[in-house]
């Protein structure tokens, strides 16, 4: 089995990426640069892991249009798994939101996923899982550009499931799950006892998820949500701004 992980060198992606490998896929791990390998590389050698890098921005179009044929010429065979984790994530409001911020975001959040999707199908792929955010229940103002191209990744899941059928097609929605730079550590155990199940979601929890959906061969059309019971709740804001001192 091969599959391909967008994002797949660096934070969620590689966990994504080394939970596979443990379920017997090799990897193709897709980065918009070169890149570090969050995932050591000896882990998923002693996996029995065979795996290559692929940089593509997935905001060119010719870039995204060449990534499956490149894969699938390195391997000799198309991916069978195509998980859509990459993605771009910049603040900013509704009310100065401008168009090339959110044709910047669609094209990588939304477009590059769906034009991976219909290319993985016409090569006879198996399953894709998308990555979107637990905010496509009750989303928060900020973000504007990414909060609106993964409400449209969450409803063409469904779509897409539909359309490309008996190719499987699910979709992740990981909470806060790996929090950046601009968190406070104790604002981090604030949010975490603030969840209704008391704790953040692991990127090894999110991993497992995409690893069932993977493997679920009755299951298509569904969002599985790994977010510590976030979407029990409605939070006027992103995390970020909340539980702070």
């Amino acid at each position: 089995m091969l599959a391909l992980v967008t994002g797949g060198l660096t934070r969620l992606g590689a966990a994504i990426a080394a939970r596979l490998a443990e379920d017997g896929y090799d990897l193709a791990l897709h980065g918009r640069g070169g890149g570090a390998l969050d995932a050591p590389a000896p882990a998923l050698e002693q996996a029995g892991t065979k795996w290559a890098r692929f940089a593509a921005d997935l905001a060119d179009g010719t870039a995204v249009e060449s990534l499956l044929p490149r894969v699938t010429d390195h391997f000799g065979r198309a991916p069978d798994l195509l998980v859509n984790n990459a993605a771009l994530f910049e603040e900013g409001d509704w009310t100065d939101l401008s168009r090339d911020v959110l044709e910047r975001h669609l094209a990588v959040n939304l477009t590059a996923p769906l034009l991976l999707t219909r290319a993985l199908a016409a090569a006879g792929g198996r399953a894709v899982v998308n990555i979107v955010d637990q905010r496509i229940v009750n989303p928060p103002v900020d973000q504007a550009a990414y909060t609106a191209s993964k409400l449209a990744l969450g409803a063409i899941t469904r779509v897409a499931a539909r359309a490309f059928a008996p190719m499987r097609i699910n979709a992740v929605a990981p909470g806060l799950t790996i929090p950046g730079d601009e968190y406070q550590d104790d604002q981090i155990d604030r949010l975490a006892r603030a969840m209704p199940l008391a704790r953040l979601p692991s990127p090894d929890q999110v991993a497992d998820a995409v690893a069932y959906l993977a493997g679920a061969q009755a299951v298509t059309g569904q969002t599985l949500f790994v977010d510590g019971g976030a979407t029990l709740e409605s939070y006027k804001r992103d995390f970020v701004h909340l539980a702070s001192r």
